[in-house]
């Protein structure tokens, strides 16, 4: 798939912040008339959009797979990142303009076969990797960026589980399913 151009990636943090701006104050998602984009932003494109404020944390909701044309799954995921996610309470109308907004456009994920805890540890790629893990029913993903806050490997893994529901060392006593991706990030 193509890289984003700078074009591409400005409309699309317009979009979100217009997104956000709207849903906050109750108003519907801006309209998106798939002609008036580019082509890249009319194809299938799976995207997370991170709501951070005073470099905290303040929503993160995205999609693994692509399931709608790029421009309205970031649209999407920009309304849910504001509302939606349950660790946090809804933004509120005041805080949007405190709001930085990150968007990440996901690769399609790769399955990883590994025989033991330390074969998942040695392919993973810090800094580079998305992964998710899945356990039955239950599953979680880091993006690529959490690296930077959890750089090693086993530490990765461990809080990747707990993210899942799961005891820390899970990915040590039980062969998980794996799944790696990249990203192209871009932010305000």
């Amino acid at each position: 798939m193509d890289s984003l151009t700078e074009s591409d990636k400005i409309i699309l943090l317009q979009l979100a912040r217009q997104t956000i701006e709207r849903v906050v104050a109750g108003q519907a998602r801006p309209a998106i008339v798939l002609k008036n984009y580019s082509n890249r932003l009319q194809q299938d494109g799976a995207s997370f959009v991170t709501l951070t404020r005073s470099g905290m944390l303040r929503g993160c909701i995205g999609a693994l797979e692509a399931y709608q044309p790029l421009v309205q799954d970031v649209c999407e995921h920009a309304e849910a990142a504001a509302l939606e996610d349950y660790r946090f309470s809804p933004v509120m109308p005041n805080e949007v303009n405190l709001l930085e907004i990150e968007i990440s456009v996901l690769t399609p994920s790769v399955s990883f076969l590994y025989e033991t805890a330390d074969d998942l540890v040695n392919y993973l790629r810090p800094g580079i990797d998305g992964v998710v893990l899945h356990d039955g029913a239950r599953r979680a993903t880091f993006l690529p960026q959490v690296w930077e806050q959890l750089p090693d490997p086993e530490d990765f893994l461990s809080h990747l589980c707990a993210k899942m529901g799961s005891p820390g060392d899970l990915w040590r006593r039980k062969k998980l399913q794996v799944e790696t991706y990249q990203v192209e990030e871009f932010h305000e």
